[in-house]
């Protein structure tokens, strides 16, 4: 057991960092109970220790006319930090996820002679890899979820550890199908169709058309399938039951439920995702899926100017292959999602190759990911001990 206390700067942007932040924070705690924590976490974290200097969901902010109508705030927040962690100087600061807030505020304090570490990579290996040489300035040990990112930071001499995913320990190996649906009130004998068409308000706005326009295409073809769509909050339901009205949709067997993503995705034989972290999640779950997104044009535009990949769904990059059908922006439409999950439906052999490649990748990122990052933190902090002789 550890004697000297321990102050960690650590800073989440959004949920997804809330619960890899809470998860670390435990570990290290159990390791090493005296050790402080502050910076910027969600309810997770906070409920785990961490002293939350600002909302979280300030950060939580996803494209690039989004970013830009926030600036001043995120400016100001950042300012903030450096202030606070010049003045209170942590052991090492740890940044979790958000790039594009947490790189440049880690560079800060990394040139005050403070130890940074990042936990999730940017994605480099998507798009704008120049991005790295930032990373290298502004980050002295990274922490990456998924084996491909490594060799990435080995070529730029960035030290790096692979952790796995947290997502892929806490996941069932044999999810319960039948009973997600008798929690969610759905038909055993039924085809459920789940639509997820993301969390956030602004991609309730770009996809909320689409998907129940993917659910008619789909049950004018086939009147036995049901549908179902988890929706997080009250204001995103709205914006699905509003386009629902919108399109004169309401016969549709579609049911909606709050919240509860992770049963709809367990209760159904196929579903229609937004890409984004759900993907991994429904990967996890071996569900056969098929991915779409659309973001604005300008957007879009900027990204496909700095991008390198071919593949944008994370399950289909760890697969090294398009495993499973996307359709992004222009190609997402109702036609082409309703057929390739009709073609899903109609060939049960190949949905079972797809769950069996799914079950590959979550025994790749089944690597207990809390107490190996806990571990490489405190790691890193006593060797910068050992190197600086602090006592």
């Amino acid at each position: 057991m550890q004697q000297r206390p321990i102050r960690i700067g650590i800073v989440a942007g959004e949920e997804s960092g809330d619960l890899l932040g809470s998860g670390l924070i435990r570990e290290i705690r159990s390791r090493w109970p005296n050790a402080e924590f502050e910076g910027i976490g969600g309810p997770r974290m906070q409920a785990a220790g961490c002293n939350s200097l600002y909302p979280m969901k300030k950060l939580s902010i996803i494209g690039i006319l989004e970013v830009l109508g926030s600036i001043v705030s995120l400016v100001r927040i950042r300012r903030g930090l450096i202030k606070h962690f010049l003045e209170r100087r942590p052991d090492v600061f740890i940044g979790i996820d958000a790039p594009q807030f947490n790189i440049g505020l880690a560079e800060k304090l990394k040139t005050a002679g403070i130890p940074t570490m990042q936990y999730v990579s940017p994605t480099v290996w998507a798009w704008r890899r120049y991005r790295i040489n930032h990373i290298h300035r502004a980050v002295d040990h990274m922490l990456v979820l998924f084996p491909f990112e490594l060799e990435i930071y080995h070529q730029q001499g960035i030290p790096v550890t692979f952790v796995g995913h947290p997502l892929a320990d806490e996941l069932p190996e044999s999810p319960d199908r039948a009973g997600a649906r008798e929690q969610l009130g759905l038909p055993q004998n039924q085809v459920v169709v789940g639509l997820l068409p993301g969390s956030r308000r602004g991609e309730l706005h770009r996809h909320a058309e689409l998907f129940i326009r993917t659910a008619r295409w789909l049950h004018q073809r086939n009147h036995k399938l049901v549908f179902c769509t988890p929706l997080v909050s009250k204001e995103t339901r709205r914006i699905y039951e509003d386009a629902i009205s919108r399109l004169g949709a309401g016969d549709l067997p579609v049911q909606l439920v709050d919240g509860q993503s992770r049963e709809v995705m367990e209760a159904s034989d196929v579903l229609v995702i937004a890409s984004g972290t759900a993907t991994l999640e429904a990967a996890l779950l071996r569900r056969p899926m098929v991915v779409t997104y659309k973001i604005n044009w300008l957007t879009y535009l900027i990204f496909k100017m700095f991008s390198q990949i071919k593949l944008y769904a994370l399950p289909n990059n760890l697969a090294g292959k398009e495993l499973l059908p996307e359709y992004m922006q222009a190609r997402a439409t109702a036609e082409n999602l309703g057929r390739a999950t009709e073609n899903f439906l109609a060939h049960p052999d190949e949905m079972e190759k797809v769950r069996g490649e799914l079950d590959k990748i979550s025994h790749e990122l089944r690597q207990n990911a809390n107490q190996r990052a806990a571990e490489a933190v405190i790691d890193f902090v006593v060797e910068r001990e050992m190197k600086t002789g602090k006592q």
